[in-house]
């Protein structure tokens, strides 16, 4: 793959124009990150399946151009379109707390090509025990993965703690996967297809609670507008991980839930009978298809930076900000993570 460098010269340096730089904010979000439109705009952006596939170089190249512009030091002739491209890779591939790489796997711009295999797999072998265990353990090693990447990375998760949540969430999408599906037996095939559906969603409500339990149990770093730092908060850390799995959960939803009743029709006609060994790489891509609008639309649902009324806060907190800001503090904000 060629790298940005050379792409620029294929097309951002046809126009002549110079854009005006000065006091551009590259951290501004380009679209309203109040609203959910807006939101759903950044995500498309940040979650596009092409950026898994940027060198090191670029992604090198990428964050240098971003700590550069912080600095105010874009260097002259340097275009728009640039500084938008480099942003765009620096939040697909850098965490937004430490700035660190984050592995591939556990980006938000994989969950395209990674949940779509994992996804059709699980809806396409889900009638033997072994193939729902396996899938089931897949799913979750891949969640566990995405879960840890994507934490609020203030709240620092041991070994101990992610084996545990591991073990656990496996163990529910497994107990829960098998449990239904004997319960299922008897009923019409479509609810057998939904089996994996409810698994996922019963292990999302483990899994994630279970890799953040730190910030539950010690509470999540809030700051105000001018991101001053003004404590921790377990009741803020319970919103944000609330959201989180509410998102993931309407991330699998659509494609999980639909796309049986899809399948549970096509496989009824002739040409579908005789071409059985397209039936997985067919529920593959059909899952792609939903993936590729529903990570955007599931991580736009909420804000990444949560706002929360200083009076939700524990009254500890909440009597130390007001005596040291007295009404200058109403709202605290905090990355929820992804």
């Amino acid at each position: 793959m060629n790298t940005f460098p050379n792409f620029t010269v294929c097309s951002l340096w046809l126009n002549n124009m110079e854009a005006d730089l000065s006091g551009f904010n590259i951290d501004a979000p380009r679209w309203d990150q109040c609203t959910f439109l807006g939101r759903v705009k950044h995500f498309f952006n940040i979650t596009d399946p092409r950026t898994v596939f940027a060198s090191e170089q670029e992604l090198d190249w990428a964050k240098a151009v971003v700590e550069k512009s912080r600095m105010g030091l874009v260097p002259p002739g340097t275009q728009m379109e640039q500084l938008l491209y480099a942003k765009k890779l620096y939040d697909s591939a850098f965490h937004p707390d430490t700035g660190e790489k984050m592995n591939v796997i556990g980006r938000m711009s994989f969950q395209v090509p990674g949940g779509m295999l994992i996804t059709g797999f699980m809806l396409q072998f889900y009638r033997t025990m072994p193939a729902v265990i396996f899938w089931q353990w897949v799913n979750q090693s891949f969640n566990a993965l995405v879960n840890y990447t994507n934490r609020n990375a203030a709240s620092p998760t041991s070994v101990r703690q992610m084996a545990l949540s591991y073990f656990t969430a496996t163990t529910t999408a497994v107990a829960t996967a098998v449990g239904m599906n004997m319960w299922t037996k008897r009923a019409p095939p479509l609810v057998g297809r939904w089996v994996p559906f409810a698994a996922v969603a019963a292990a999302n409500c483990v899994n994630i609670p279970m890799m953040r339990q730190q910030e539950l149990i010690q509470g999540i770093c809030v700051k105000d507008r001018n991101q001053n730092e003004l404590g921790h908060s377990q009741r803020a850390a319970a919103v944000g991980i609330a959201q989180v799995v509410i998102s993931r959960i309407t991330m699998a939803a659509p494609g999980m839930i639909l796309l049986p009743v899809i399948m549970e029709r096509l496989e009824r006609l002739h040409l579908m009978k005789k071409v059985k060994v397209m039936h997985a790489p067919l529920q593959v891509l059909l899952c792609g298809c939903f993936l590729l609008f529903m990570v955007p639309v599931a991580c736009g649902l909420f804000p990444q930076e949560c706002e929360l009324s200083v009076s939700y806060l524990e009254p500890e907190l909440r009597d130390t900000i007001k005596a040291k800001y007295g009404e200058q503090v109403l709202f605290v904000y905090f990355n929820k993570g992804l």
